[in-house]
């Protein structure tokens, strides 16, 4: 039977091994069916290296402390996960160290396995790696991938031999937006399945409300991906919890995912999910304590962020189905739903798709965006948007504190004019500092 535990640490850190004797002896719950067990070899993680700053010293446990305070809360609760799977002791924090400005410092981190090799491609100019305006691309490389990682999370894992439905149904159980996938064969983690998954079935298979989708009630996850990608799998891409908080972003930005799982490359141990939020939420906790780059206070249109041309979105009426048309067709994850005066009202997100599994309506697309929207939760409290001319830290401030993924850019007239999304602020804050843009453009 296969079971989950939760994973606790002990935060003050006094006794490292009583706690792995406390962890493993907790009690364990029923783990759901389908699920396949990873490999049981506990993770040993080396201390990080914290950012040289004057409150570290201090207070040198302020940055745990912090952002755990801070997490929101989909990201506490108890980590679901195989019972065999022993959760790494997080080692106290180490003492400030100076951060060398040297390239060798600068890469010494090193990547996962699925970057290795393409980072190292990139090289950062000497007075880049001392300037004010590198200030954020050296904090994220002096920290790793564990130090964001959450002392108790949830972490859904799927077997392929699992139903997609059964599988679309279990995401909206927990609470989550994403699950890796466990193949028993390999015994390994070979993708991820996401609500991008159910909206390209719902796009491929639906015909009308008089039709039964077959394929969504009856197909393994693996038969899915064999059927969508078709020849084309390729490695999961992910990350080790050794490797800087640079490198996730260059990585999630560089293939273009919004999910980047963190896999212990020793056990097999998947350890969490990192996300495009969640690293801006760390950076944005600790910015107070840095010195301000100048282009923090320029605004939008100085900055050229964000995209402005083109610019997909769907009326109140428009049925679901060609509002999911436009999300595979355009690859975007947000709709700005605009009414007849042109006056943005609502958005349609993805992550709002999965309302469709929740109520149990995916037979029915011919629905209005309205209707659709009416189940949406109760804390929905509005499209967040801005305008051109506010300054990159009001920005940064207000995508965090609303957690949103993106904000709707509008004129005068709440028209559109544009949409600044996480992945725009991160390589407007991190990589392009760092010439990282430049170089990613040669690599491709």
């Amino acid at each position: 039977m296969k079971r989950f535990g939760s994973l606790r640490s002990n935060k003050k850190h006094k006794d490292q091994n009583r706690s792995t004797e406390r962890r493993q002896s907790e009690p364990h719950g029923l783990f759901a069916s389908g699920l396949s067990s990873s490999p049981s070899t506990p993770t040993q993680v080396t201390k990080q290296h914290t950012f040289p700053l004057e409150s570290y010293k201090h207070e040198p446990e302020r940055l745990e402390n912090r952002i755990y305070a801070s997490s929101s809360p989909p990201d506490t609760g108890q980590r679901f996960c195989p019972s065999s799977f022993q959760s790494p002791t997080r080692p106290p924090l180490a003492s400030p160290t100076h951060y060398a400005s040297s390239k060798a410092a600068a890469l010494a981190a090193a990547p996962g396995p699925a970057e290795a090799g393409m980072l190292e491609k990139l090289e950062f100019e000497d007075e880049v790696e001392d300037s004010e305006s590198g200030v954020y691309m050296r904090f994220m490389r002096s920290h790793k991938c564990y130090d964001i990682v959450p002392t108790s999370s949830k972490l859904v894992v799927f077997d392929t031999t699992l139903q997609v439905k059964k599988a679309f149904f279990a995401l909206v159980a927990n609470g989550v937006r994403a699950a890796p996938l466990w193949e028993s064969k390999k015994q390994s983690f070979v993708g991820m399945l996401t609500i991008t998954d159910f909206i390209n079935i719902l796009h491929r298979y639906y015909k009308s409300p008089m039709v039964q989708i077959y394929e969504l009630e009856e197909h393994k996850i693996e038969t899915w991906r064999e059927l969508y990608l078709q020849e084309t799998f390729k490695p999961l891409v992910n990350i080790s919890p050794d490797a800087s908080l640079f490198d996730a972003v260059y990585s999630l930005i560089k293939n273009k995912i919004h999910r980047l799982p963190v896999i212990d490359p020793i056990s097999g141990n998947a350890l969490y999910i990192l996300t495009h939020k969640r690293i801006l939420k760390f950076l944005q906790l600790f910015m107070c304590d840095m010195p301000k780059p100048a282009f923090m206070k320029q605004n939008l249109d100085e900055l050229g962020i964000g995209t402005y041309h083109n610019i997909a979105f769907i009326h109140p009426d428009t049925p679901i189905i060609k509002a999911l048309n436009i999300f595979v067709e355009r690859r975007i994850s947000a709709l700005p739903v605009v009414d007849e005066s042109g006056k943005v009202v609502d958005i349609y997100s993805k992550f709002d798709v999965i309302n469709l599994a929740a109520e149990k309506t995916y037979n029915n697309l011919d629905i209005t965006v309205t209707q659709a929207l009416q189940h949406r939760s109760q804390y929905f409290e509005g499209v967040v948007k801005c305008n051109k001319l506010e300054i990159l830290e009001t920005i940064v401030d207000r995508i965090v504190r609303a957690e949103v993924h993106r904000l709707v850019v509008v004129n005068e007239a709440d028209s559109i004019v544009g949409i600044i999304s996480l992945s725009d602020i991160l390589q407007a804050l991190i990589l392009t500092p760092a010439g990282a843009k430049q170089k990613e453009t040669e690599t491709e």
